[in-house]
């Protein structure tokens, strides 16, 4: 008789085991469709336009062997390597700050790209170095986090990488270095000592990945909130929605239109991942209209894997073969999109 409880306690940790156990995997599926006016108020932006401007996602998390076996078998989710996914030596927090930052440079290209086409004014301001991943081992190690934003270094204000590495490499091994960090809103003050790391570092340093950050005012004010949504995706529907607020017409003629691409500085819509569960995102949240990455492969990219096609082509063999009525449009530019939906009769 005591035999049955311990069995039914066997059969319930195999059972969670499965359902929960965090594998080196990750698996993805369609996410969804989301209207962008929630995310993007133009202060005094038009705002009586019929159809709607969405932004696609996909859902991406931690695969368990339970979650593992069911992508195995279904045709709509893929199974990933954490090397796929994650940056070498880059843990999970570095690779969720990482895609926030990158979500955050597009919103920035988004915002200076359509403000040039609408011909409205806006202003760049350094906002210091952003911190991507923090070297084992190295000086900043415990002191400096991923997310954290160095906005000061001894006597240098106004930071900017080309400053901030003449900087360091006129210091030497032991020198200290005196930061005013900035964490979650907060200020803080730090200090690290430069050193090396054998194999890894042949010169004294802080250790950190980084980039500068920079934020842009604009007129008129523009306010984003999308701090749930990671990655550089969502740029050219961005882009798109600051140019219908800013515009007295409606430049989706009363469509509801989605699409994905990241937005570069000069327009061009660059390549992403998973467009092909995208369209089946879209295609599920009734989208007519679908604008895709037309993206040129580089030749050597291309020798080396034949089998690649553009985000175009991927995103249109989707499309048939879950044989939507949704319309795929290829872009290079954000003004092939305007092309497109300036020639678009009115619904």
């Amino acid at each position: 008789m005591k035999r049955k409880p311990i069995i039914l306690l066997l059969i319930l940790v195999l059972v969670a085991s499965l359902a929960f156990y965090p594998m080196e995997s990750y698996i993805s599926k369609p996410g969804g469709a989301y209207e962008l006016s929630p995310f993007v108020q133009v202060e005094g932006g038009d705002e009586d336009d019929e159809g709607k401007l969405s932004l696609l996602t996909i859902s991406l998390a931690k695969a368990t062997p339970l979650t593992y076996l069911y992508a195995k078998i279904v045709d709509n989710q893929k199974i990933y390597k954490a090397n796929q996914i994650r940056n070498e030596d880059e843990d999970e927090k570095e690779y969720n700050v990482r895609q926030l930052k990158l979500m955050s440079d597009s919103q920035f290209n988004a915002i200076t790209v359509a403000y040039n086409r609408a011909k409205k004014p806006y202003t760049i301001i350094n906002n210091g170095i952003f911190i991507f991943n923090v070297l084992k081992d190295s000086a900043a190690d415990g002191i400096l986090e991923p997310g954290d934003k160095i906005i000061a270094m001894d006597d240098l204000s106004d930071l900017t990488e080309d400053k901030l590495k003449t900087y360091l490499s006129g210091k030497g091994e032991g020198d200290t270095v005196q930061m005013t960090v900035e964490r979650d809103g907060k200020k803080l003050q730090k200090e690290a000592t430069l050193r090396t790391i054998p194999n890894i570092l042949d010169k004294p340093s802080i250790g950190i990945s980084y980039t500068e950050d920079k934020k842009v005012e604009t007129t008129p004010v523009i306010h984003m909130n999308s701090e749930d949504i990671g990655g550089p995706s969502a740029g050219l529907m961005f882009t798109l929605e600051i140019l219908n607020q800013l515009l007295p017409e409606d430049i989706s003629k009363g469509y509801n239109i989605a699409g994905t691409g990241e937005m570069k500085p000069d327009g061009t819509v660059g390549r992403i991942g998973g467009i092909d569960l995208k369209v089946i995102a879209a295609d599920r949240k009734g989208i007519e209209i679908m604008f895709a990455p037309d993206d040129v492969i580089d030749p050597t990219i291309l020798a080396n894997n034949p089998g690649l096609t553009s985000n175009y082509e991927e995103a249109m063999k989707s499309a048939k073969k879950i044989g939507t009525k949704m319309k795929i449009v290829p872009v290079k530019t954000v003004d092939d999109a305007l092309a497109y939906l300036n020639q678009l009769e009115p619904k």
